[in-house]
């Protein structure tokens, strides 16, 4: 029987392992803290809730919900720098108690004490900024040595202690930090009244995360297994922008980006977007992706049987395992193992395939289906 990691290394080389391997527990691929306190009560797990993402409210699965999950990735993440606190702090709005913090760049995020499900961007600093005043804007170090602090000793301890494939958290988030910055309505408008603001926002950001790698690289370039980097670039029905504006000027910083990992490390090079992604999967093939999340099965054109057919043989699929927006949280547990069987099915043929559920496991997800679905993708996933 293979190991974990030996299990996800052959998948990712479009080689059929043992069986599907299985994830849980990334930025994308995570369980909302209310899911997963359900999930600690039907097993009887009795352990202390510990939030791993604040602005998405994930908690962090301990090792032994991922053994009952029978999960073959562990995780590690860089940190914030030394010198920011980033405390959360409640203030009086509108007659309602709010929790606020604001994050290393300047965008400040809110979550409701009477509906604490996910932080929401409130407050955008560049929104209004001219194009002069967004070069001037002051950004944070990625290159600040103090977010590595600890890192390779954690990345290494699960490389030489355990069975696991060794994973990064998301980064390299190239455009969508871009909207968070300035808004998206108004970033919307710079595309198309003002290309050179976006053009300056997107470049700056592109600088922070090459900055960010280049001391990431030193650290673990040679431990991790799969780095994670992504944007959202679609919706339920297609692009959320002009495929044009994608290609003259995102694509661009995204690719360069891609080349710089892929020119330090051998590990494979995971990338997220939701939504409807089918025109853009050659141009990420083209960046030089590996593997594609989380393949939104329910969004116009992806079908998993059509995506295995046509980029099966090049682009690994990671996620895509249930339809998470009408039967991971509705349906019973018969038909998300129905569910799960049709999709595995689909994607497995020839490896290339790591299951997860379509996105993070949302807050209303029943414990006895994140059960039955993690079930089936074991039973089902045997080749």
């Amino acid at each position: 029987m293979l190991t974990s990691r030996e299990r996800l290394l052959a998948a990712l080389a479009h080689r059929q392992p043992d069986r599907v391997p299985l994830d849980l527990g990334g930025n994308q691929t995570g369980i909302h803290k209310f899911a997963y306190q359900k999930l600690l009560d039907l097993l009887g797990v009795k352990e202390d809730l510990i939030i791993m993402d604040l602005v998405q409210q994930l908690a962090q699965p301990s090792e032994a919900v991922l053994q009952r999950l029978r999960i073959d990735t562990r995780y590690v993440w860089a940190k914030g720098a030394a010198g920011f606190e980033g405390v959360v702090v409640q203030r009086q709005r509108d007659g309602r108690t709010w929790n606020d913090f604001t994050d290393e760049f300047g965008i400040t995020w809110s979550m409701p004490e009477d509906h604490p499900y996910y932080f929401d961007i409130s407050c955008s600093p560049l929104a209004g900024l001219s194009l002069e005043e967004i070069k001037a804007h002051p950004f944070p170090k990625g290159d600040d040595p103090t977010r590595f602090a600890g890192l390779r000793d954690r990345a290494l301890q699960l490389k030489r202690d355990t069975p696991y494939a060794v994973v990064s958290g998301i980064s390299g988030v190239v455009y969508e930090f871009c909207w968070y910055l300035r808004g998206l309505e108004n970033l919307f408008s710079d595309m198309m009244e003002r290309p050179p603001v976006f053009e300056a926002i997107i470049d700056r950001t592109l600088q922070f995360w090459l900055d960010w790698f280049r001391l990431f690289l030193d650290e673990v370039a040679d431990v991790v297994d799969v780095i994670m980097i992504g944007d959202d670039l679609a919706g339920q029905n297609g692009p959320l922008f002009s495929p044009k504006i994608y290609r003259s000027i995102v694509k661009p910083r995204q690719k360069r980006l891609v080349q710089y990992i892929k020119s330090r490390t051998r590990a494979k090079i995971w990338y997220h977007s939701c939504g409807s992604v089918v025109e853009y999967l050659p141009d990420l093939l083209d960046n030089g992706i590996d593997i594609f999340n989380p393949v939104q099965i329910s969004a116009r054109g992806m079908d998993p049987a059509r995506l295995k057919a046509a980029y099966g043989d090049r682009l690994a699929f990671w996620g895509g395992g249930i339809d998470s927006q009408h039967v991971l949280p509705r349906g019973t547990p018969g038909e998300i193992r129905e569910g799960v069987r049709s999709n595995v099915q689909a994607f497995k043929p020839g490896g290339g395939y790591v299951f997860n559920n379509v996105h993070n496991i949302q807050a209303d997800v029943p414990p006895e289906n994140i059960l039955a679905m993690y079930d089936a993708a074991f039973e089902f996933g045997r080749y």
